[in-house]
C-alpha cells in the first residue's frame, strides 16, 4: 500500500511538471498556425506569409559600351527588362550596334516574350522578335517567332539560347553564355561567348547556312554599388563557313579584335 501511495504521488508530480511544457508547445503550434495565415483560425483577409503573388520588375543594361578596332569605332547596347510575378513574366530583350562614323547600324534583336519559370534556375520563353538596320542607304527589317531557354547552368554559367523562325521560314539557333570570376567582392572578370547557327542561306542579311560566327570577350568590371559597374575589356569576333564567304564577296572583314569600355547597370 505504501508503494502504491508513493507511485500515485510520483504520477501527480510528473503531471504537474509537464503542464507548463505542454502549454508552451500548444502555444507555439497555435502561433505557427496563426502566423501561416492558412490555418483553421486564420481570417479570410489575412495575407499569405510568402508574397509570391506580388508584381516585381527590373531593367538591366548588361552592356552599354564603346568598341574600337583600329580606326573603326562602334557603340553597342545589350539590355533586357521584365515585369511580372515569380513564375510568369513579360520579358523584353534588345541588342544592337551603331557605327559612330557613318551613324548606321543594326538592331540584332528586339524580342518581346512570355517567360515562365520552369524551376529555380530556368525560364522557358516564347514570343516575337524583330531585326532591322538603320542609317544611310536602304534599310531593311524582318520578324520572327522564337522559343528559348534562359537561366543558370551547372557550374554557374549564365545561358541564353533561342530557336527562331522568320516570316520567310528561315530557321536559326543562337546561343550566349557568360561566366563571372569573383576576384574580390567588387572586382569581377567576366568571360563571354556567343554563336549563331543558320539552317539556310539568307544573303540579304549576310547569313550563310551552318555556323555563322564565334564571338568571345573578357570584361573586367568594378562594382561601385550592386547596381552600377563600369568595365574595360577585349572582344574578338570571327566569321565562319558560308557567312565568311559572303562577307569576303562584299569586301567586309571576316574577323575583328576590339578594345571595349562601358558600364553595366540596373534598377
Amino acid at each position: 500500500m505504501l508503494c502504491r501511495s508513493f507511485n500515485r504521488m510520483g504520477v501527480r508530480i510528473m503531471k504537474n511538471r509537464m503542464k507548463p511544457f505542454v502549454g508552451i508547445c500548444t502555444f507555439t503550434i497555435s502561433t505557427s498556425v496563426i502566423a501561416a495565415g492558412t490555418g483553421v483560425q486564420a481570417e479570410p483577409d489575412w495575407t499569405l506569409p510568402i508574397h509570391d503573388n506580388d508584381i516585381y520588375g527590373q531593367i538591366l543594361f548588361d552592356r552599354m559600351e564603346y568598341q574600337r578596332d583600329g580606326s573603326d569605332e562602334m557603340a553597342l547596347w545589350d539590355a533586357q527588362a521584365w515585369v511580372g510575378k515569380d513564375r510568369k513574366r513579360l520579358w523584353i530583350e534588345t541588342e544592337g550596334e551603331t557605327d559612330l562614323a557613318t551613324e548606321g547600324g543594326d538592331i540584332e534583336n528586339f524580342d518581346v516574350q512570355y517567360s515562365y519559370r520552369l524551376d529555380r534556375f530556368w525560364d522557358i520563353q516564347t514570343g516575337l522578335g524583330a531585326q532591322a538596320t538603320f542609317g544611310p542607304g536602304q534599310n531593311k527589317e524582318r520578324y520572327s517567332a522564337l522559343i528559348g531557354l534562359q537561366g543558370l547552368a551547372p557550374y554557374w554559367f549564365e545561358v541564353d539560347t533561342n530557336l527562331r523562325v522568320t516570316e520567310d521560314g528561315d530557321l536559326s539557333y543562337d546561343l550566349e553564355a557568360e561566366y563571372d570570376w569573383l576576384l574580390t567582392q567588387k572586382l569581377i572578370l567576366q568571360g563571354r561567348g556567343e554563336t549563331l547557327v543558320a539552317f539556310s542561306d539568307v544573303k540579304e542579311w549576310g547569313v550563310g547556312s551552318g555556323v555563322n560566327n564565334l564571338g568571345l570577350g573578357l570584361r573586367l568590371r568594378y562594382h561601385f554599388s550592386r547596381e552600377f559597374a563600369p568595365y574595360v575589356g577585349v572582344a574578338y569576333t570571327r566569321y565562319l563557313g558560308n557567312t565568311k564567304d559572303l562577307r569576303e564577296q562584299e569586301g567586309e572583314s571576316t574577323e575583328s579584335s576590339s578594345f571595349v569600355a562601358g558600364v553595366r547597370w540596373w534598377f
